[in-house]
């Protein structure tokens, strides 16, 4: 079993940067996939971004590209989103999520474990 533990939401305006982390417990994520997710009000959960358990692949949604980067630091168990030039667009629940297996992946179906969220507001 992983558990995950998003951190860093909050309440930004536009334009501005919000770093979330992602601490893991209970095994190591160095055999996982990870990605992060977001849901905002009345919509569907949406892929964010990926990356592959070594760090050396990524991928990310249309919507986030050149403004989000997905890291990750196996050694402290941690998944990093660093996301700037924020717009209000972007205001949603983030969810931090692992998958067995090396790849990174965009579909949230193959994901085994899930964190609780953590709310991102970008005030416009």
């Amino acid at each position: 079993q992983v558990q995950l533990v998003e951190s860093g939401g909050g309440l930004v305006q536009a334009g501005g940067s919000l770093r979330l982390s992602c601490t893991a417990s209970g095994r190591s994520i160095s055999g996982y996939a990870m990605g992060w997710f977001r849901q905002a009000p009345g919509k569907e959960r949406e892929f964010v971004a990926t990356i592959s358990w070594s760090g050396s692949s990524t991928y990310y949604a249309d919507s986030v590209k050149g403004r989000f980067t997905i890291s990750r630091d196996n050694a402290k168990n941690t998944v990093l989103l660093q996301m700037n030039s924020l717009k209000p667009e972007d205001s949603a629940v983030y969810y931090c999520a692992a998958r067995s297996g090396s790849a990174a992946y965009t579909g949230s179906a193959s994901y085994n474990y899930w964190g609780q969220g953590t709310q991102v507001t970008v005030s416009s």
